[in-house]
């Protein structure tokens, strides 16, 4: 079990460090959503490329929970729905290989929002 728990929190952890070094070694100029946005299309190239593969076999969940492994299921979900549907599978491959996040996302969102109020 620890076999795949520590590769999963050291990548994971690189990834994040990544981000926040991004973050504090250009302020202001790289802002949270320039994470978001750097992180999804590097994943998604990364994908494409076949060097995000590597990375989710060695951390798991560690390479595939952050913000580039949405891009990478992006990636991914689009290259195998071309394979099987031709150039109509670039365009649908991704939102498929993403819709149960992308649901889950929005469903949890909704329900912290009607369960607590913010206190501003």
């Amino acid at each position: 079990m620890f076999d795949m728990i520590i590769p999963a929190f050291i990548v994971g952890g690189a990834i994040c460090v990544i981000g926040q070094l991004l973050m504090d070694l250009t302020k202001p100029a790289f802002t949270p959503a320039h994470v978001l946005v750097t992180f999804v299309t590097g994943g998604a190239i990364l994908g494409a490329l076949g060097l995000y593969e590597p990375l989710v076999k060695i951390g798991g969940a560690g390479a595939t929970i952050p913000l580039s492994g949405f891009g990478y299921s992006l990636a991914k979900g689009a290259m195998d729905a071309v394979g099987e549907r031709g150039l109509i599978g670039a365009l649908s491959g991704g939102i498929e290989a993403t819709a149960v996040g992308i649901a889950a996302a929005v469903f949890f969102g909704y329900l912290m929002s009607v369960t607590f109020s913010p206190k501003g």
